[in-house]
């Protein structure tokens, strides 16, 4: 009887003890950052990635953490993405990294470079290869860090409006081109022409460029390139696995609480997941529909892709003497596409070489 009094009474001064104590759950605060792409509304689902982003860490963290997002232009242009998240113009953008390549060829690395990694490799580069650690090394030197948020799959090699049948048609060809693959084709005889998504159709109209490469059938039937440019080349051997990145502010980035920093990771997960997947859903559909549409479907040739290659191997070979950074990340990042090489030849390729001469 005794023992029970006690406890009832123990736990009754516990409860008023509790009452009488500080409050010690703080509300969270509420945080509004703005968050430009380099893309245009219409290309759903590489804009898509950055509104998944918002939505999802929206309401991880009960509408706390507001992200409203813009598209090329509405804030700055699609290729000063970067420019306004190091200068804190915005707190974050989503972008193709390699769009920075004029300004140090380091960035390219983060989103493609010519013969490197699938999609798959390259997530797994990111996540298990230290590609994140050895990457975001070198992007806090400017301020920002990097989170993946996406990839195309393995793109076409563009549009093209007459054929390419040798490397000497290549020369004097102006082809929408940028980064690594630029510099490599300029040793072929290519004019490379940088220009945003948005601004390709008409300069493929007018006829102020030859060809232009975009992402592949589902992006490119919505830019409507198949009206201006007959021959569909593949692959494009400079995106074999392109990633999209959302990059922050380094400032901004710190000054989030804790579970803000970890909805917002999480979020740039599912977007990774959202692209590639909705990307490999659509372009088969797509890809039936242009052909029937008129599209002449053509791969580049083995001798044209060797030459690239070669050409390839001489630019990694000038850019790595120039840039220290440039050299490290090549070196991390080609040293992992060897092993998954060696790998993927044992089992995937096999397997998908097998399947596509069975349902041929």
């Amino acid at each position: 009887m005794q023992r029970r009094k006690f406890i009832g009474t123990a736990t009754a001064g516990a409860a008023v003890g509790a009452l009488a104590g500080p409050a010690i759950v703080r509300a969270q605060p509420t945080v509004r950052w703005r968050l430009a792409s380099s893309f245009p509304k219409s290309l759903d689902t590489i804009f898509g990635a950055a509104e998944i982003v918002a939505k999802r860490v929206a309401q991880i963290t009960n509408n706390k953490f507001q992200i409203s997002v813009h598209a090329a232009g509405e804030i700055v242009p699609g290729l000063q993405v970067l420019d306004a998240v190091q200068n804190g113009t915005i707190e974050a953008g989503h972008t193709a990294l390699y769009y920075f390549f004029g300004k140090e060829p380091s960035w390219a690395v983060a989103t493609a470079i010519p013969f490197g990694l699938n999609a798959r490799q390259y997530n797994a580069w990111w996540h298990h290869g230290g590609g994140d650690k050895v990457f975001n090394e070198f992007a806090r030197k400017s301020g920002v860090v990097a989170f993946l948020n996406g990839n195309t799959g393995a793109q076409m090699g563009g549009w093209f409006r007459k054929e390419i049948n040798t490397v000497d048609d290549l020369k004097g060809l102006k082809f929408r081109v940028g980064g690594f693959a630029g510099q490599v084709l300029t040793k072929l005889g290519v004019v490379p022409q940088q220009i945003a998504g948005g601004d390709i159709y008409p300069a493929l109209e007018k006829g102020t460029i030859d060809a232009a490469e975009w992402v592949g059938p589902y992006d490119d039937e919505k830019l409507g390139f198949n009206k201006v440019a007959k021959f569909y080349y593949y692959p494009g051997w400079w995106e074999g696995g392109p990633a999209l990145h959302s990059i922050v502010n380094q400032k901004a980035l710190d000054a989030l609480p804790p579970d803000y920093r970890a909805a917002w990771e999480a979020a740039n997960e599912e977007g990774n997941t959202y692209m590639i997947s909705k990307y490999d859903a659509g372009n088969p559909l797509a890809l039936k529909r242009l052909v029937a549409g008129g599209t002449v479907l053509k791969p580049f040739s083995r001798p044209i892709l060797e030459a690239c290659y070669k050409a390839t191997q001489e630019v990694y070979a000038e850019t790595s003497a120039k840039s220290p950074d440039f050299k490290k990340l090549h070196d991390h990042y080609f040293g992992f596409q060897r092993d998954q090489i060696s790998w993927f030849r044992v089992t995937e390729n096999t397997f998908d070489d097998f399947m596509a001469s069975a349902r041929r």
